[in-house]
């Protein structure tokens, strides 16, 4: 069981996302663990799931929330589902350590 949603790739970061569109509010809510017991990020975005509107939001919010560009991001898996994973471009080595803090901030840890 990984208590973080994170996956490092030659290129960067995958994270795993579960995204709730149409929510009263954006933000996250923690990472979360499945039934299975797989971490997620839990994120509510206020757009709405057509037309690419919530992933858009999605990766528009991680990338203020992160410090990163929005290029820097993208939807690799789940486009058009709940759970997706996306991929963060960079140095893994630096933005590992630099996303479980956040994580961890999120969780209030």
């Amino acid at each position: 069981m990984n208590s973080e949603p994170l996956a490092t790739t030659d290129k960067g970061l995958r994270i795993a996302v579960r995204l709730t569109p149409r929510a009263s509010r954006a933000g996250t809510d923690g990472v979360r663990l499945d039934a299975a017991g797989h971490a997620y990020l839990q994120v509510r975005v206020t757009a709405p799931a057509e037309g690419g509107k919530a992933n858009a939001a999605l990766l528009k919010l991680l990338a203020k929330a992160w410090s990163v560009t929005r290029s820097d991001l993208a939807i690799v898996a789940g486009a058009k589902e709940r759970r997706k994973t996306v991929a963060l471009a960079g140095d893994p080595s630096a933005l590992g350590p630099r996303l479980t803090r956040w994580f961890n901030s999120e969780n209030g840890s």
